[in-house]
């Protein structure tokens, strides 16, 4: 049975490299799921994603998939672990899709977890602890992002914060409310 786990937290809170740890601990090969599109012109961006990678050890897979996160995990094999970085940036990713088109995306992508045959270890961000984006776009990924975040826990064995430089259990700490 395959185990699901979910990992969120601030920005530079330490949230990619719990689940590092935690891929690290599955005693299992790790497949390395990145989000990210890289953008040569962005040489802050490039340094960010750079630091991931040496971070990461050297005999990890790694996968670029900006956007069908559910084919790569469909296609995954036991005994593999796959490790996706960052759901914020998939969220981003596809912000030019519709309402409709991404409310396809996301309930294919939670049935396909539930279906998942591998262990997956999710980073997601948590964006809508300040204010209330002044601008569309804002609000649209902030909104998305938070009720994907919120449906995964709801299905995930096992779901982490990590803030201020500790991680918690909130699967143990904290009590589910219903889905939207």
């Amino acid at each position: 049975m395959s185990k699901h786990i979910l990992v969120t937290g601030p920005s530079r809170s330490g949230k990619s490299e719990w689940a590092e740890r935690l891929a690290e601990k599955q005693d299992q090969p790790v497949i390395y799921v990145a989000t990210a599109l890289e953008n040569p012109d962005d040489a802050e961006w490039q340094q960010r994603i750079e630091k991931h990678r040496r971070r990461r050890p050297s005999h990890w897979q790694t996968l670029s998939v900006p956007y069908d996160l559910c084919a790569t995990i469909e296609q995954a094999n036991p005994p593999h672990c796959l490790l996706i970085d960052s759901l914020g940036t998939w969220v981003a990713n596809g912000l030019e899709e519709d309402e409709e088109t991404w409310e396809t995306i996301t309930t294919r992508l939670l049935e396909t977890t539930q279906q998942a045959s591998v262990d997956l270890i999710f980073v997601a961000e948590e964006t809508g602890w300040g204010v209330v984006p002044a601008y569309p776009l804002g609000r649209l990924f902030r909104d998305r992002l938070g009720h994907l975040i919120r449906q995964l826990g709801a299905i995930a064995d096992i779901t982490y914060l990590v803030a201020g430089g500790h991680v918690l259990n909130l699967s143990l700490l904290g009590q589910p409310l219903d889905t939207l």
